[in-house]
C-alpha cells in the first residue's frame, strides 16, 4: 500500500467520528468551562422621577462586584459581606458612579448615594445602591448610560430598566453595545428611545387634548430588545440547552421529535407567562434543582431504554418547570401592564427562535446518527455526559 493511501485511510472520517465531533463541537460552543448553568451578569435599575428629585435604585449581582473589584474580597471566599462593603464603601461608590451616568441633556448629573446594602432576589444576592439626582422637568432630556462590562466581550451583561414618571411607567433592556437609554420629558408625554433609535418628538394634537398628563409611548424597537434578551437568555442557559440535547438524541421518528418540541414549547410558554404575571410564584430553590433533575431523568431514560415512547408527555411536565426558570430574569422587572403582552411575547419568541435553530442544526446529525451501527453507543455516551453535568448542577443547587 502506498504512503498516500495509508495517509488517506488514516484520516478517513467515518460517520460515527463525524457524529462524535459534531456533539463535541456543540458542547464546546454551548457549555462553559465551569459548571455554572447561567453565565449572565444581571443588574436591575428602578428609576422614579417626580417634581422634587430623581431616585435611581441600581442592583447588581454580588459576583459581578467581586469580579469588578477583586481586592474587596479580603477573605477570598467569593461572598460579598457587609463588613467588606463598609470598609470598601469609597471604592464601591467610585465603581458605581464611574460605571453609571445620568445626563440632563448634555450635562452629567452628580448623584448623592443614599444607601448601599445587600438584598436577595430569589436565590441570588445583589448589591443594591440607592442614588438621588436633581429633578427632571418638562423639556429636559433624560439620558441613562450603563458602562459595566462594556469592553468585556466574554461577559453576558444585561441591565433591566423600569422607570416611573408621574405615574407612568417605561421599561428597557440594555445589553451588548446598546447601553444608552433616552427619554424626552414633556408636559403631555414621556417618549422612550430604545437603543439605536432617534428620539421621537411629541404629537402636537396630543398636546392640545392631554395637557399635564404624561403618557408613555413605547417605540417599535422595545419589543426587539426583549426578543434579543430571550435569545441570549436561552443561549446562556446551559441547563436548558443540555436538556434539549438529551431529549433529542434518543432514537425517535421525526413525528416524535416534532411532538416533543411542541410539548416543550407549549409547557414552558404557559409557566413563563403565569410566573411573569405573578399568578404562580414557585421559589427558585425548587425550580433550579428540578431543572437539573429533569436532565438526569431524561439522560437515564436514554441510557436504559433503547427506544422511547410518549416522550412528549414527560417533556410537557418538565417543560412547565423550565418555563419558570426562563421567567426568573423578568420577574424583578416592573413591566407595565400596557406593555406586558408585547414584551413577554417578544421574550418568548426569542427563546423559540434559538430553540428552533438548534433543532434544525441537530436534525441532520441525528439522521446520520440513527443510521450508524454505533448509534446506540454514541447515544449512551452523550447521555452519560448529560447525566454527570445534570448531577453536578443538582448537587450544587441543593447545597446552595
Amino acid at each position: 500500500m502506498s504512503y498516500f493511501n495509508k495517509f488517506r485511510q488514516y484520516f478517513k472520517v467515518r460517520p460515527l467520528t463525524l457524529i462524535v465531533l459534531s456533539f463535541m463541537l456543540l458542547s464546546f460552543i454551548s457549555f462553559p468551562a465551569s459548571t455554572s448553568a447561567h453565565a449572565y451578569s444581571v443588574s436591575y435599575t428602578n428609576i422614579t422621577m417626580d417634581s422634587k428629585k430623581t431616585e435611581v435604585v441600581f442592583s447588581i449581582d454580588t459576583l459581578s462586584i467581586l469580579e469588578l473589584l477583586p481586592k474587596i474580597d479580603k477573605n477570598k471566599n467569593w461572598i460579598l459581606e457587609p463588613s467588606e462593603i463598609k470598609k470598601e464603601k469609597h471604592h464601591l461608590e467610585e465603581l458605581i458612579t464611574e460605571g453609571l451616568t445620568l445626563d440632563k441633556g448634555n450635562k452629567e448629573q452628580t448623584p448623592t448615594i443614599e444607601k448601599m446594602k445587600i438584598v436577595k432576589k430569589e436565590n441570588k444576592e445583589f448589591l443594591s445602591i440607592t442614588m438621588t439626582f436633581p429633578a427632571f422637568l418638562p423639556g429636559d432630556t433624560f439620558v441613562y448610560n450603563d458602562g459595566f462590562y462594556f469592553n468585556d466581550t466574554g461577559t453576558n451583561y444585561v441591565d433591566l430598566i423600569s422607570a416611573s414618571y408621574m405615574g407612568q411607567t417605561s421599561e428597557a433592556v440594555l445589553e451588548g453595545k446598546n447601553r444608552i437609554w433616552t427619554m424626552l420629558i414633556t408636559e403631555v408625554q414621556q417618549e422612550q428611545q430604545s437603543p439605536g433609535e432617534q428620539t421621537v418628538q411629541p404629537n402636537p394634537e396630543q398636546k392640545q387634548t392631554e395637557q399635564g398628563h404624561p403618557v408613555k409611548t413605547t417605540t417599535s424597537s422595545s419589543w426587539f430588545s426583549f426578543l434579543k434578551l430571550g435569545m441570549n437568555h436561552i443561549l446562556t442557559g446551559y441547563d436548558h440547552l443540555l436538556f434539549l440535547l438529551a431529549l433529542l438524541i434518543a432514537r425517535q421518528k421525526f413525528k416524535q421529535i416534532a411532538a416533543t418540541i411542541t410539548a416543550f414549547t407549549i409547557a414552558h410558554s404557559i409557566t413563563l407567562t403565569l410566573t411573569v404575571l405573578g399568578i404562580i410564584n414557585i421559589p427558585s430553590s425548587f425550580v433550579e434543582p428540578a431543572i437539573a433533575l429533569s436532565i438526569c431523568y431524561v439522560a437515564l431514560e436514554n441510557i436504559f431504554r433503547k427506544t422511547v415512547s410518549y416522550r412528549w408527555a414527560i417533556t410537557f411536565v418538565f417543560g412547565l418547570i423550565h418555563g419558570m426558570g426562563f421567567a426568573d430574569i423578568l420577574k424583578e422587572m416592573k413591566i407595565p401592564k400596557s406593555a406586558l403582552a408585547i414584551d413577554l411575547a417578544s421574550f418568548n419568541i426569542g427563546i423559540e427562535i434559538i430553540q428552533l435553530a438548534i433543532v434544525l442544526l441537530l436534525l441532520p446529525v441525528l439522521s446520520l446518527l440513527y443510521r450508524s451501527k454505533y448509534s446506540r453507543k454514541a447515544i449512551v455516551f452523550v447521555s452519560i455526559i448529560a447525566f454527570l453535568l445534570g448531577g453536578i448542577w443538582l448537587i450544587e443547587r441543593l447545597v446552595a
